[in-house]
């Protein structure tokens, strides 16, 4: 008797509709909190806006290009980078700033804008999503100066190379481009750690800048935040690498003069412009010559661009080796879209569908005099062997 009284009031406060009530309250409460964290933790990740520098005026022309500071060749580094972090550049090696203030810095010349306009205003076909999940391990962890950077070049695939090493779960990357050691140094490593998304014990912390491998102080301030960052650069044929530099400001600007005219100081000479950006770019010698004031070629990884369409997930193994990690990146991971006609993510980061680079990548090129390719083939040349020679690697683009 008295177990069944029991079970009867037992019975009875199950079914009661107040403990429904709470019991669906406080289910809602979980999911509420648990909306919160996770959206606490997807903002912890997004940088603040980005401040940029423009009191870089008054480049001189460098004509030396392969000439080195008298401090480096007598075997004292630490006096050159106390020069180059406390001057202003006086070098026409940051290029890439000519595309800040055109009607201030060669006016007649410049043309371009800066790429990392087009990277904040860029977006992965199908609108990528973060999920959920992504979002709530976001908000854990601590946020660290990146020990990996990719450095350059403009045009080269480092936008595809980032996207492509952010599907590795041990790889951190900030979206945006921070230009933080060429444009906005003032503003301290207080600022740019802040930039950087939290990160775990044992993950990666990653930027991209291509203009840093082009911009003369970025090896010194890059060397006093930390001597032992591990350096990414894409590179690719200089000649093609101009065109899609040049293809990628026309579509910006298409009353800009042709390719031919900007290439030439005077076409009858065939006198190549080296004061036009596209051109500089390419001459990838006198900028290596510069960070080995620095770093180690060690430290540095070389990823052709050429290589990065043709077998991705090779060159990813070669990075994934150089920064130490397992080699979760494969072949599996990638398709080749015969319509952009580079390879795209089967399954990229926070999504479950297969993601290309959107329509700013993979613009067709116009159609160039063969005679001005061939003469940028003669120039560039002598500078190719250079940084074969340098790197140790034969890129193939003669």
């Amino acid at each position: 008797m008295e177990y069944s009284l029991f079970c009867h009031h037992f019975y009875a406060l199950s079914v009661s509709p107040v403990k429904k009530k709470l019991g669906l309250l406080f289910i809602m409460l979980l999911l509420w909190v648990y909306m919160l964290y996770s959206c606490v933790g997807y903002c912890a990740t997004m940088p603040p806006s980005l401040v940029v520098d423009n009191n870089n005026n008054n480049r001189a022309k460098e004509t030396d290009f392969l000439g080195k500071y008298a401090e480096a060749e007598s075997g004292r580094p630490d006096l050159m980078m106390s020069k180059l972090l406390s001057r202003p550049q006086s070098s026409w090696t940051d290029v890439e700033s000519d595309y800040d203030e055109p009607a201030v810095r060669r006016a007649p010349r410049d043309f371009s804008k800066d790429e990392a306009d087009a990277d904040r205003a860029e977006e992965w076909d199908d609108g990528r999503r973060v999920s959920p999940l992504s979002s709530f391990s976001n908000g854990s962890g601590n946020k660290k100066m990146p020990q990996a950077i990719i450095i350059g070049v403009k045009k080269g695939g480092t936008r595809a190379l980032l996207e492509f090493l952010r599907v590795h779960p041990d790889i951190r990357a900030v979206g945006a481009e921070p230009h933080f050691f060429d444009r906005n140094y003032d503003n301290g490593l207080d600022w740019y750690r802040d930039l950087m998304p939290k990160t775990l014990e044992g993950q990666i912390t990653m930027e991209k800048t291509p203009s840093y491998f082009v911009t003369r102080e970025a090896p010194a301030r890059i060397y006093a935040m930390s001597r032992n960052t591990k350096l990414i650069v894409v590179v690719r044929d200089p000649v093609t690498r101009a065109i899609s530099d040049y293809t990628q400001t026309l579509s910006k600007k298409p009353d800009i003069p042709t390719f031919e005219s900007l290439t030439f100081k005077n076409r009858t000479t065939g006198l190549i412009d080296t004061s036009w950006s596209a051109i500089q770019i390419g001459i990838y010698a006198k900028h290596l010559d510069n960070w080995l004031q620095f770093f180690p070629m060690s430290q540095i990884l070389f990823v052709s661009g050429e290589r990065l369409i043709s077998d991705p997930a090779g060159e990813l193994g070669r990075v994934q080796d150089f920064l130490g990690l397992k080699r979760i990146i494969t072949d599996k991971h990638f398709y080749f879209n015969q319509t952009k006609g580079f390879p795209c993510l089967k399954k990229a980061e926070g999504s479950s569908k297969p993601h290309c680079l959107g329509k700013t990548k993979g613009r067709t090129h116009p159609n160039i005099d063969p005679e001005v390719v061939q003469r940028l083939r003669d120039f560039y040349r002598p500078f190719n062997m250079k940084f074969y020679q340098m790197t140790g690697h034969n890129f193939g683009w003669d």
